[in-house]
């Protein structure tokens, strides 16, 4: 084979994850290839964070992470926290703000974290293979490569392969399933996919019932099987969408109801008590105008509150019923938008096939599955780019 055909480490997928993993091993002396499809690399970072890539969160911590094993994100995230990236960005004198809740954003373009990363790959020596897919992987045994990759360019070898090829999400910019086939073919358990961190789609009784509500916005808690989270929710032409339904629907499986308070920051009840002793004779519908947008406050009275009657003459019993559905409103949505538009993939290659310090795969030493492509997923606000670059790191370090 020729010599310029073999690496110590290949790394298939020229993202976050990948391109983490392709600075540290190179920092060590390793030879290392970076192997993408795509014709740019940082596809996904690119469009993050509305272009400017929300690239971590100060407040990460194993806590907001999903997976069917939540303390296998532990050693990764420990040993590589976001303080660790913030000075990399720092030394690369990119200007930075926090949105809110710790999210930072860079301040310009998302443009420059991809600049960022593959600075660093080249100071490191990696190298880039682009617009290059790959056909077959398999095991050999010869001077010490464990791995021929075939690929459309010819075959390449190497001692270690890592798969950062992320997971089903936004398959417009070339997200695919293979790192998943990758894990299959070495005989890895998976935690089944779906998308994640996406708008709920309503059924077709919820959407002739919030007709007329598409652009409307405000700020709830929204809660899914115990976990609640306070940002805004936004009504669609077809469901729910907004910072709060997307990490809600993290959370979420078919048929599980999501509970919104669409009051947070007002007891209803005793607010409209207070206005029934001053004298106020408002019909209920434009009260509640005064406490959250009007298309909303009408629509939810015609459902659940059609009297027009003055306050004074209003059921307090009925009211207070009517302010309890308000604080615990209940949807059971049909589903959510899919991978489409979903920000991530939630499941992947089972935490219990690899080694949470090092990413490699029990079965089939020398091949490590690091960031989307496992089952570990974050919350919306910088979680998963955090968890790329700590897995990647931790796979750099041994690779």
């Amino acid at each position: 084979m020729n010599p310029s055909s073999v690496f110590d480490v290949v790394v298939l997928g020229a993202g976050g994850a990948g391109m983490m993993c392709a600075i540290e091993a190179g920092k060590r002396g390793r030879s290392v290839l970076l192997v993408d499809h795509a014709k740019k690399i940082g596809g996904k970072i690119l469009i993050s964070g509305g272009g400017r890539c929300n690239f971590t969160n100060t407040g990460a911590s194993p806590a907001q992470y999903v997976s069917r094993n939540p303390h296998f994100c532990k050693s990764a995230l420990s040993r590589y926290p976001a303080s660790r990236f913030i000075e990399l960005v720092e030394k690369h004198r990119i200007d930075f703000h926090e949105k809110k809740l710790g999210q930072l954003f860079c301040d310009r373009s998302a443009q420059s974290i991809v600049d960022l990363l593959k600075s660093e790959c080249e100071a490191a020596g990696a190298k880039f293979a682009l617009e290059t897919s790959v056909v077959q992987i398999k095991r050999v045994s010869d001077e010490g490569e464990r791995f021929e990759v075939e690929t459309s360019r010819g075959p390449l070898r190497c001692h270690s392969l890592v798969v950062a090829t992320g997971g089903l999400s936004i398959p417009k910019i070339g997200a695919t399933g293979f790192g998943y086939d990758i894990a299959r073919q070495f005989g890895l358990k998976m935690v089944p996919t779906v998308a994640a961190l996406d708008g709920f789609t309503f059924t077709q009784k919820q959407l002739s019932d919030l007709k007329d509500l598409a652009g409307v916005a405000l700020d709830t808690t929204i809660e899914c099987n115990g976990v609640m989270f306070r940002e805004n929710i936004l009504f669609t032409h077809g469901g729910l969408s907004g910072p709060a339904s997307l990490q809600a629907s993290l959370h979420w499986n078919a048929g599980d109801t999501v509970t919104i308070n669409l009051l947070p920051e007002t007891h209803a009840f005793e607010w409209f008590m207070d206005k029934k002793k001053s004298g106020n004779r408002s019909i209920i519908k434009n009260l509640l105008s005064e406490l959250m947008p009007a298309r909303l406050a009408t629509r939810l009275c015609e459902l659940h509150f059609p009297s027009e009657l003055p306050l004074p003459q209003v059921s307090e019993k009925a009211l207070e019923q009517f302010c309890a559905l308000i604080h615990a409103y209940k949807i059971t949505p049909s589903g959510t938008v899919g991978y489409s538009k979903a920000e991530v993939t939630r499941g992947g290659v089972d935490t219990d096939e690899l080694s949470s310090k090092t990413l490699e795969a029990k079965k089939a030493p020398g091949l490590h599955f690091i960031g989307e492509v496992v089952d570990v997923t974050g919350w919306l606000g910088g979680y998963n780019f955090q968890w790329a670059w700590a897995s990647g790191w931790a796979a750099g370090q041994v690779v």
